[in-house]
């Protein structure tokens, strides 16, 4: 049996993992169902999105509220453990998505959060959040800026729908179903009222109750002391006044009555716009400011995950905060039912390495074990986007990344780069201009920080000009200089962020990134005096003034810190969540940590890129699809081909365009949906165009179809922020973007467009499927830990989210792969459509890695070079360990070779096993048939004579 514990020496390191998204519609309950189910399929690891306590419909987890509870919307602890003991029962492991960045604020539910809005800088969790509690908006000293309102304040607060209530002793501010603390100290703006309600009771006990809690108001500790005695005394003496004025309420009701009538007064009477004074001086003296969500971007003093308001960044460097959020995950940990751990966002970490060390000595801690030589005592992956040549950093006690590396590494071996010039002025042409990548993503990049991150970037830009009155070489620089060059040089950064640590010396490669950005930023602003961009690279690269006090160096450290931890959600908002919806040459490069201005990746490359993880990173995972890709695997594996047909591409895009102008509506002079966006289209359209059973495509399209692409379109054009966006959006423009879906694919014969469509839905279909099987058995078998994405063991043509959280039919899935047991390989080939196929290369090879975890983890890569007529069109490479062996034979491009890509359409190409390989007992592993070898010779028309793809092996 297979043994899911972590021994005492060893890292346990998964064969095969597999991602589970958990929600109230996919629970404990219905994990633990599955378990058989993905034992079968040959994982060996559940890869869990986050189930801590969060929203109850969240979808995703990441929006937890609080890190030591499970999410009672997903099930309870004895239905978790009961998911935990059959995968034990199946010797499999659990990695969990754990989020350190960020809470969800959202719910009242995050206990943290109410107490600050409620108590402001003496909360004691105040610290625990990244709040400026001193921004240069007065307004807002000593508050924090809750942007949750659906219009102006005070149109929301003269429709009433801003109301005080009162329960338990306790007063709250009630808006739609959010519910908002009321800071104690102000109890005495509604109890006077009351008190003036009760003037007729005066000689009654209540009467000089309600007095007495109102002189202890007023010697309540304020909200903005931080002196830790007046904190615990504020925190004391506020619950004691809530319970006496609950108890005296309980006792007499006419207190209860006179605290309702006073509510009644002050929540105001919509059409009297005085009769709200009252509660607009009660809101003000709260330590939250509310505002209307669009126009608060340049005033939210509390920094988030990205520009996601209900998503509050926690300062887990602080031990405290540590301590506290890795209570639950450590216990699980200890108990094994966690054996491996994925870290979400490690960009927004203050000191990401620190942060990994110390999680890995806690998690030896709680295994009982010493830790091992090398830093890792469990497994442990982080969702680090890298960009170009970088690599992951070697000092992080990491096994790797989450995958999206590889993701984009094998979609661009896909792509046909000879293609690139006339895919290129397809594009051009077709949207009627150029399109430079690098001077695109500089302007999106400025715009996110004009908009949805606007105060991230006003905050380093005051924090640089505190810096610079230090020196008199720099005092004379003014705010808004100093705000602009550090704008600039975000705009200008090549990475998502530099890793500098205070007490460390600065990498070469983080030299190199900074330097690289301020030259460019320079070059970009020609008119900005030059000693501008050197003082803030000096900064940047820890280069101090001789003259610096500790004080002053610790500023100019948190500077740099504070500035690494904003140049990550810049880029992938201004990269991920803008330019990739806007440069659409061909959407499948567009991708998290995609290079979409790169067209193509040779297979000597591809097998650089194997190589180099083989010997730095062999356990990282190794993603095709995830829950943040923008389209799923088989989507993306069907755009590519797109490159493989450029001529009929471009003969396709100018029929159809002419078919469907007609459906087009004018705007302002302006065509919508533009050009662009009818480009995006049609790819999106090519990559998830319904097929048959049979191999057929539809030939027309269902409403649900047709509703998931508007769906996806509205986004799109959202995320694009060109003619309408989530900030404001354009109905007009939204609703002609849904009409043109819904015309193009309406039904009726008069439709020009489908019958023109469909036989390029055929040809694309083809050509994705051995796309997507090339692209699955490379994954399973290259250096690294092969991770599935929930449902996409067959084909799946889902979208980004939401379209990628549907409901995943498991039931249909268990049953075909107890039907692959039976299955003639030849009808799987000839049935392709159906999916089993993928099904059955999926399982066949995640088995074998199982029952061979050391040739995989340990063995040598050895790239492979095949020979003849149609040599380039096929990827090969052998892992080798002590004799034992795989070849491994994928086609590519496959346009070249003829559908389906198998026996004599490979005509006379070869591929040449290496002289260290012992013959005896070659055969294909997915029929067990021997491979006849001459010469060390292998015939790709032997090797792939009934399947499009090959392992060779001698075990």
């Amino acid at each position: 049996m297979r043994d899911v514990s972590t021994s005492l020496h060893m890292t346990r390191i998964p064969t095969c993992t597999y991602r589970l998204q958990f929600n109230r519609w996919f629970t404990f309950s219905q994990a633990r169902e599955i378990v058989p189910y993905l034992d079968a399929l040959g994982i060996s690891d559940v890869y869990a999105s986050p189930y801590f306590q969060a929203s109850p419909d969240s979808l995703h987890g990441y929006d937890i509220t609080d890190h030591n509870k499970l999410n009672g919307a997903v099930g309870s602890r004895e239905d978790y453990d009961a998911w935990v003991a059959e995968l034990h029962a199946h010797s499999m492991g659990q990695i969990l998505d754990f989020v350190p960045n960020h809470v969800g604020i959202g719910e009242p539910l995050n206990e943290w959060w109410m107490d600050v809005l409620e108590n402001g800088p003496s909360s004691r969790y105040a610290p625990y959040f990244d709040i400026d509690w001193q921004p240069l908006k007065s307004d807002l000293c000593d508050k924090v800026l809750l942007p949750i309102l659906s219009d102006q304040y005070g149109r929301v607060l003269e429709r009433g729908e801003l109301q005080v209530r009162f329960d338990e002793g306790t007063l709250y501010l009630l808006y739609g179903d959010r519910r908002l603390p009321i800071a104690p100290g102000t109890y005495r703006y509604v109890l006077a009222i009351a008190l003036q309600n009760l003037s007729e009771h005066k000689e009654e006990d209540f009467y000089a109750e309600l007095q007495s809690i109102l002189t202890a108001l007023e010697y309540l500790p304020k909200r903005t002391e931080t002196d830790p005695k007046r904190i615990a005394e504020r925190i004391r003496e506020k619950e004691i006044i809530k319970r006496r004025l609950e108890r005296r309420c309980a006792e007499a009701p006419q207190v209860q009555q006179a605290i309702e009538r006073a509510l009644v007064q002050i929540n105001g009477e919509p059409g009297d716009p005085r009769s709200f004074d009252a509660l607009d001086q009660l809101l003000n003296a709260q330590s939250y400011r509310l505002a209307f969500w669009r126009v608060a971007a340049e005033e939210i003093n509390y920094r988030r995950f990205f520009d996601v308001n209900d998503l509050a960044a926690i300062r887990v460097e602080l031990p405290k905060v540590f301590d506290t959020i890795h209570r639950l995950t450590l216990e699980l940990v200890s108990q094994r039912a966690v054996t491996g751990l994925r870290i979400d966002h490690p960009d927004g970490l203050y000191l990401p390495r620190e942060y990994f060390e110390k999680l890995q000595q806690r998690c030896a801690k709680a295994l009982e074990t010493a830790l091992p030589k090398d830093g890792r005592a469990i497994y442990m992956v982080a969702e680090k986007i890298l960009t170009g040549s970088e690599t992951l950093r070697k000092d992080w006690r990491l096994h790797g990344t989450t995958g999206y590396d590889f993701a984009n590494q094998v979609a661009q071996l896909l792509v046909d780069a000879s293609a690139e010039t006339v895919i290129t002025k397809t594009f051009h042409r077709f949207i009627g201009h150029s399109m430079p990548f690098g001077h695109l993503l500089y302007a999106k990049k400025l715009q996110v920080m004009k908009l949805s991150l606007a105060n991230d970037v006003d905050v380093l830009g005051n924090m640089l000009d505190r810096l610079s009155e230090q020196n008199r070489w720099y005092r004379d620089f003014t705010l808004e200089a100093l705000s602009r060059a550090v704008r600039e040089t975000i705009a200008c950064f090549p990475v998502y962020r530099t890793y500098l640590e205070p007490g460390q010396p600065v990498t070469e490669e983080d030299r190199q990134i900074v330097e690289r950005a301020i030259a460019a930023a320079k070059q970009r602003n020609p008119a900005m005096e030059e000693s501008i961009f050197n003082f803030l690279r000096d900064v940047l690269l820890f280069r101090f003034p001789p003259n610096l006090d500790a004080k002053a160096r610790a500023e100019h450290t948190n500077f740099v810190l504070k500035f690494q931890q904003a140049t990550g959600p810049i880029m992938a908002k201004g990269l991920e969540d803008t330019v990739f919806y806007i440069y659409n040459r061909l959407a499948a490069l567009n991708e998290v940590g995609g290079e979409p201005q790169q067209f193509g990746l040779s297979i000597a490359a591809f097998h650089e890129r194997n190589i180099d993880r083989q010997h730095n990173w062999r356990a990282s995972l190794l993603a095709t699809s995830t829950h943040d890709t923008k389209r799923s695997e088989d989507v993306r594996a069907r755009i590519a081909a797109i490159s493989e047909i450029p001529e009929l591409w471009r003969r396709s895009l100018q029929r159809w365009r002419v078919s469907n102008r007609r459906w087009k509506r004018t705007i302002d002079d302006v065509e919508a949906p533009d050009a662009n966006e009818e480009y995006l289209l049609y790819q999106t359209l090519l990559g998830t165009w319904p097929m048959q059973a049979n191999g057929e495509p539809e030939t027309t399209a269902t409403p649900d179809y047709t509703e998931r692409i508007q769906a996806y379109m509205a986004k799109a054009l959202h995320e694009a922020k060109l003619n309408t966006s989530w900030i404001q959006p354009n109905e007009e423009w939204d609703a002609a973007m849904c009409d043109f879906v819904a015309k193009i694919l309406d039904p009726s014969p008069r439709n020009k467009f489908l019958p023109a469509f469909v036989p390029v839905a055929k040809e694309i279909a083809r050509l994705g499927a051995v796309n997507s099987l090339t692209q699955t058995l490379l994954k399973l078998t290259s250096p690294g830990v092969p991770d599935i994405y929930q449902g996409n063991e067959i084909w799946d043509y889902s979208l980004v989210d939401p379209d990628n959280r549907r409901p995943v039919d498991y039931k249909r899935r268990s049953e075909m792969l107890e039907s692959l047991a039976r299955a003639d390989v030849h009808d799987l080939a000839r049935n392709w459509a159906d999916g089993r196929i993928k099904m059955f290369l999926t399982q066949r090879v995640s088995q074998f890695r199982r029952e061979h975890i050391e040739l995989f983890q340990h063995g040598d890569y050895l790239p492979l070079t095949p020979s003849g007529t149609l040599a380039e069109y096929c990827v090969s490479f052998a892992r080798e360990l002590e004799h034992q062996w795989i070849i491994v034979i994928a086609p590519r491009l496959s346009s070249h070779i003829g559908f389906p890509p198998i026996g004599e359409s490979w005509k006379d190409t070869i591929i040449e096993l290496p002289e260290t390989l012992p013959l005896a007992h070659a055969h294909d592993l997915f029929t067990c048939r021997p491979i006849p070898v001459q010469n060390r010779r292998v015939k790709l028309a032997d090797a792939m004579s009934i399947l499009p793809f090959a392992v060779i092996t001698n075990l």
